[in-house]
């Protein structure tokens, strides 16, 4: 099983849209029951809230299922359940860092690095826009898939 985490900073627009994304892509490969596939906060904000109804609506408008999913944190316990941990942008990947010990097995990743950019995915929470960020959760999750096929565990 490979276990992927994504992570923003809610976990109500960014990381809950990647699941229900990536999800979706592993499902239409025939991939699904490879993987594990979760989303979590850095902060305690929006704990418990459901998805952003900007992040359900994009999912809706493209035709991809929504994960059903309650926010949560994500723990230092989580750290050992997951072989990605892939956050949305830069200070959420500062955070990570400090939350999980400094990443002492390489395991936390910045979403668009797997496309070979370095750039953060937009908070559609100040942005609002959601299409925006789906196209930069799609290119993620492609080159995502890509590095796991070139290093072979796909």
């Amino acid at each position: 099983m490979i276990r992927v985490a994504f992570v923003c900073w809610g976990n109500i627009c960014r990381s809950t849209l990647s699941e229900s994304v990536f999800t979706h892509k592993v499902n239409a490969l025939g991939l699904g029951d490879q993987f594990v596939i979760d989303s979590f906060a850095t902060s305690r904000e929006e704990i418990g809230n459901p998805p952003h109804r900007g992040t359900v609506n994009k999912l809706r408008q493209v035709g991809i299922p929504l994960v059903p999913h309650r926010a949560k944190q994500i723990t230092l316990a989580d750290y050992d359940e997951f072989d990605y941990i892939i956050g949305m942008d830069g200070i959420n990947i500062k955070y990570l860092n400090r939350m999980l010990n400094g990443d002492p097995e390489g395991k936390i990743y910045k979403f668009l690095s797997f496309t070979g950019v370095d750039k953060d995915i937009a908070d559609p929470w100040y942005t609002g826009n959601f299409d925006a960020t789906y196209e930069d959760v799609m290119k993620g999750c492609e080159g995502f898939l890509n590095y796991l096929k070139e290093n072979n565990e796909i």
